[in-house]
């Protein structure tokens, strides 16, 4: 077939890197190389606009075993053992088939975890969709769930926790991003290369089909008003073969036979074949002909490009290849040796003997095109109101505040979702979901981690350097409230298009936030994933990093919940409150316009606050710990009720108005309820932080007031059947 303009420009390559795929292979391509290098140049696989800023986030450090550059991170947790964790994003297909492009999102993020010689034990995520009174978002969102919970629930992985906004920003645009965590020995970590000439490649797992095909190029564009003619660019999940193929990899890897493994995620076949190699710096050579195929007459492009999933490739000594293809036929799943390590550095493809691709590995991957992108301020940020400017009164009736606020799509109860995920299976779940951070037992020691997923993305629109360290901050106190220590860090990144100078602006400025914080909470990124042209229509999301953070308990005896234990407890406020309402969830419940500026962190103050939290849990000073953010305090005393319907008595003196002072979303604050007979103590230990009595716990009745004025008193009862009631009802059939 001829090379045309309009071939090269529908792979999404510019006329620029056409050339450059020339003067890399000194000749044309045929249509199979250029299809792979169109999909290993796509900004999903290459991340040629971001490479160059995400060398300045921190990757190292002691507890390290595995940074960027491989399927998943690595940390050494003590015991032997290391926690392998990452996050990626789905959004695209998640708009054009949301059931199957969540579902394979959770595949996709499950294979990378195994492939690293780990078995996964917790699945968490993060999701943005737009306001629901449109149906279309109602749609997405009940399509999303189901998708996650489907395909973790069928494969026994428990879904523990996440965190999920609303904003017009995702109408027609969703973000589905995915985390998954898994144990592995510290001294068996598998990685994605090759090695040995002669050593054989493996294709094991599911037949390939004609689903996925240039899937990655799809998630590198823009979406428009046709986007639905891109639904077979969407993979089709098996959770069910999945299961087998786990549970057939890690036994295979055990016999010491496997030297190389990888998962055939984005772009497939190519991926997996030209990233080992470059990786093992060696030639790899495949035979088509010999790849199980679901399809009749599928021709070498469309085989190589293919991203059907349930598919993985390994390296197996030579010799050695009938003991892993005895456990792949053991576990009735597909196993065929298709090719073999090579001499030299290239990917070289074979169709019945003819060789119809040949190309350097390097030149696929870590010599692929990088732009340091233009990139502006933007000029919102020169227009945006002041929150301090906006005309808005005090409540009338902070009883019925309290409950609209409780109620809000923001602010209100994640039941209806949480309860489609199985979070018990593998009776690993120390904590159920609802709590500030996910636990998980580590089987066979008195210890546990501790995970959370966080982003505000009105706080990253507002300032896109703060609203990143913010989210990291946030994350971090929500792993410290449940008594871990954060470790080690992982982050979806997601933007609208970074040829967009502002966007990308906004992008840099966000790394730089991630940098700065990870740096203070000595928690190196171990990986993670960038996500751009998420926009529709010429519309862009919201910048929306989002961060996972993993932590360890040393003894899971001082796990901590975020709500109040018992009646009698004292309820004590740890840091400071400031008038601080820029991006807050009670502005945007009043209707107002997004208003700067957004709360302001101190890193150092930050870090101090959660040390001294971790000192007061492993002295038992304190019951629980809840922190402080979206809805301020109002909704995060309400929320350490709820779990045992207690009331609470609170009186507080501020100098700010009462809404301000309770909405307020200033950070480094936490909630903490304190035993009577450790009450002096407590205080002594505290006694250079800001703090703040607020009350006691009570039984049944939520009050509050505020400068000797009682401004609320209602049944928690009755709160809690509003919070609990607000998705139920959108979601009624």
């Amino acid at each position: 077939m001829e090379i045309t303009l309009d071939l090269i420009e529908s792979h999404g390559l510019t006329t620029e890197e056409y050339e450059q795929i020339r003067k890399r292979l000194g000749r044309e391509p045929n249509l199979t190389e250029l299809g792979i290098f169109s999909v290993m140049w796509s900004e999903h696989c290459s991340y040629k606009s971001s490479r160059l800023h995400l060398k300045r986030l921190p990757t190292q450090g002691p507890q390290v075993l595995q940074g960027p550059g491989e399927n998943a991170g690595v940390i050494d947790i003590g015991d032997g053992l290391a926690a392998v964790f990452k996050m990626e994003s789905h959004n695209h297909p998640s708009l054009i088939e949301p059931f199957e492009g969540a579902a394979t999102g959770v595949g996709g993020i499950i294979r990378d975890i195994f492939t690293m010689g780990a078995r996964p034990i917790a699945l968490l995520n993060s999701l943005r969709f737009g306001p629901l009174e449109d149906t279309a978002n109602q749609l997405i969102m009940e399509g999303v769930v189901a998708g996650i919970a489907g395909y973790g629930n069928c494969i026994g992985i428990p879904t523990v926790g996440g965190e999920i906004q609303f904003q017009e920003a995702y109408s027609h645009n969703p973000l589905v991003n995915v985390f998954c965590l898994g144990i592995a020995p510290a001294h068996e970590i598998f990685l994605a290369r090759a090695s040995g000439v002669g050593n054989a490649l493996i294709y094991v797992g599911a037949k390939t089909g004609r689903d996925g095909i240039h899937g990655v190029t799809m998630a590198s564009e823009e979406f428009s008003e046709d986007s639905e003619s891109k639904r077979p660019n969407v993979q089709v999940g098996d959770p069910f073969l999945e299961k087998l193929l786990l549970e057939a990899c890690l036994e295979a890897m055990k016999t010491g036979a496997v030297v190389g493994i990888q998962d055939m995620g984005g772009a497939g076949l190519t991926c997996s074949t030209c990233e080992m190699g470059s990786r093992g710096e060696v030639g790899v050579e495949i035979e088509l002909a010999r790849v199980p195929q679901r399809e009749e007459k599928m021709t070498p492009y469309e085989i190589m490009l293919s991203e059907s999933q349930e598919r993985m490739l390994l390296v197996a000594e030579k010799g050695r290849q009938e003991e892993v293809l005895e456990i792949f036929q053991k576990w009735d799943l597909d196993a065929v040796v298709i090719g073999e390590v090579s001499e030299g550095h290239d990917l070289t493809v074979y169709d019945q003997g003819s060789k119809i691709a040949q190309m350097p590995n390097k030149a696929l991957t870590e010599e692929a095109p990088v732009y340091d992108r233009p990139a502006q301020r933007p000029a919102y940020l020169d227009e945006l109101p002041r929150w301090q400017d906006l005309d808005f009164p005090e409540p009338s009736d902070y009883n019925t505040l309290l409950q609209e606020i409780v109620s809000s799509p923001h602010l209100c109860s994640r039941r209806w979702v949480f309860q489609q995920y199985d979070h018990m299976v593998q009776t690993n779940t120390a904590i159920l979901p609802g709590s500030d951070a996910a636990v998980l037992r580590l089987k066979g020691t008195s210890s546990g981690l501790a995970v959370s997923l966080d982003g505000n993305s009105r706080y990253t629109y507002l300032d896109p350097r703060m609203g990143a360290m913010l989210a990291v901050a946030e994350s971090c106190r929500n792993v410290v409230c449940c008594g871990a220590r954060p470790l080690g860090a992982t982050n979806c990144l997601n933007f609208g298009s970074p040829e967009n100078p502002e966007v990308m602006w906004q992008f840099i400025e966000s790394v730089e936030g991630i940098s700065q914080a990870c740096e203070v909470f000595a928690t190196p990124i171990t990986g993670g994933n960038v996500s751009f042209y998420n926009e529709t229509n010429g519309a862009a999301i919201l910048p929306t990093p989002i961060l996972g953070i993993v932590g360890k308990l040393e003894d899971l005896k001082q796990i901590r919940e975020s709500f109040f234990q018992k009646v009698g407890d004292s309820v004590y406020l740890l840091g400071e409150t400031r008038a601080e309402l820029g991006g807050s969830a009670y502005l945007e419940h009043l209707g107002l316009p997004l208003s700067g500026p957004c709360p302001a962190l101190d890193l150092n103050q930050e870090k101090a606050l959660q040390d001294k939290l971790l000192d007061l849990i492993a002295l038992e000073c304190i019951e629980s710990a809840h922190d402080v953010s979206e809805g301020g305090l109002l909704l995060s005393l309400a929320e350490c009720c709820f779990p045992r319907t207690l009331g609470l008595t609170m009186e507080a003196s501020t100098p700010l108005r009462p809404d301000h002072y309770l909405l307020s979303e200033s950070p480094s604050r936490i909630v903490v309820s304190v035993r009577k007979e450790k009450e002096e103590e407590f205080l002594k230990r505290v006694s250079d932080l800001d703090v703040h009595k607020l009350g006691e716990v009570t039984d049944e009745i939520f009050q509050v007031s505020v400068n000797e004025q009682s401004l609320i008193s209602v049944p928690i009862t009755r709160i809690f059947q509003v919070w609990n009631s607000f998705l139920d009802g959108v979601f009624e059939h």
